[in-house]
């Protein structure tokens, strides 16, 4: 995923590599065919966003070791689904997002306007 690009239109940077994300496990947020939930927006973990998101069904506290999940803490960066990102948007609750790592897919489902107003730097 050499070639990715960001929702800035540069190369893709790394979103974190402890915890170890990304739909790869690579540390960055790419994408490709198997993707189904398009994880592709770097997003640094809030009490908030954690707490809506496992009220959604989608549990990122709890350690799950037998995928090698260490569960996520307010402060972690972690490759989110960018429709959940959507969904905690229109809630009120998104996470702040770090542009430089968030994939350009992306803006198929939020507008660059939304994710500046929650940027935080990289």
């Amino acid at each position: 995923m050499a070639d990715a690009s960001n929702v800035l239109g540069t190369p893709l940077a790394s979103c974190s590599t402890d915890p170890l994300t990304g739909f790869y496990r690579d540390g960055c947020c790419s994408t490709g065919a198997g993707d189904f939930g398009a994880h592709v927006v770097c997003a640094q973990m809030t009490t908030a966003f954690l707490t809506f998101t496992q009220a959604q069904g989608n549990d990122l506290s709890t350690p799950v070791p037998a995928y090698q999940f260490p569960g996520l803490k307010p402060g972690d960066r972690w490759c989110l689904c960018a429709s959940r990102w959507k969904e905690a948007l229109d809630a009120g609750v998104a996470p702040p997002v770090v542009l430089e790592a968030t994939h350009a897919a992306t803006l198929e489902y939020v507008s660059l306007a939304d994710l500046k107003a929650h940027a935080v730097d990289g």
